[in-house]
């Protein structure tokens, strides 16, 4: 069976290889393994020499989690908690939006992945959780996720993945305010978007967890899926 090739966004930091430090790429390896324990090919894409010819070598691309998306690339002032990096904002919103204009390609957001796909889609984000939802149950510190359910919206395709509701776990202190032209399609008990998806596109989807983190990879099997479509057609064009 055809393993299609699934992108990952990754991010620069400084890292120790013996006893310097030297910039690396860096992506916590729950990622590579869901997408490996899905049927799929895990390919790093780094945020260095970012150009659009990536995709062309790829059966579907998962926008990871990470820092928060630059407030300016939806017309917002930064609250004073927001942590951007520049570079990696510029990279993959320039792949983000080359992803999102090519019907074919399946596209995944993972947490900040689904909030750049929103920016991407003309929406906009809430710079901080708490001041909206008024608790930490989203961020609850220490880097521990915070777990909750959430309710799908019949018919969509995150309903279609994961059923009517899901227990999910998150970790993040920013999220989706406006969609833009997404669509809404997941929800915690507080009301806060916790999905969104393009139902125009072949495969769009944004889930605000961190499925890589649990057992229950569904959004990266349905991503697989619909790469593994996407892959077959692509190695029979080459082969002819």
């Amino acid at each position: 069976m055809t393993r299609p090739l699934i992108g990952l966004t990754t991010y620069a930091q400084d890292t120790r290889f013996g006893t310097v430090d030297v910039p690396a790429a860096v992506l916590p390896l729950t990622y590579v393994r869901a997408v490996h324990a899905t049927g799929g090919r895990a390919v790093l894409i780094t945020t260095d020499d970012p150009g659009e010819d990536v995709l062309a070598g790829l059966d579907g691309i998962v926008f990871t989690g990470g820092s928060d998306v630059g407030p300016a690339y939806y017309g917002a002032e930064p609250h004073p908690l927001t942590v951007s990096v520049p570079e990696r904002d510029e990279a993959e919103m320039l792949l983000m939006r080359a992803a999102l204009a090519n019907p074919h390609l399946p596209v995944l957001g993972v947490c900040r992945g689904m909030q750049l796909l929103t920016v991407a889609s003309g929406g906009r984000l809430h710079q901080h959780v708490p001041d909206v939802v008024g608790h930490t149950g989203h961020m609850p510190g220490d880097d521990e996720d915070g777990y909750h359910g959430v309710r799908l919206a019949p018919g969509s395709r995150a309903h279609a993945i994961l059923g009517p509701e899901a227990p999910v776990n998150s970790y993040h202190h920013q999220a989706v305010q406006d969609p833009g032209r997404l669509v809404a399609s997941g929800w915690a008990d507080d009301g806060l978007i916790e999905a969104v998806e393009d139902p125009d596109a072949g495969f769009v989807l944004g889930v605000q967890w961190h499925p890589e983190r649990t057992d229950d990879l569904r959004p990266f099997a349905a991503l697989v899926e619909a790469a593994r479509g996407r892959a077959v057609v692509t190695r029979a064009r080459m082969a002819a």
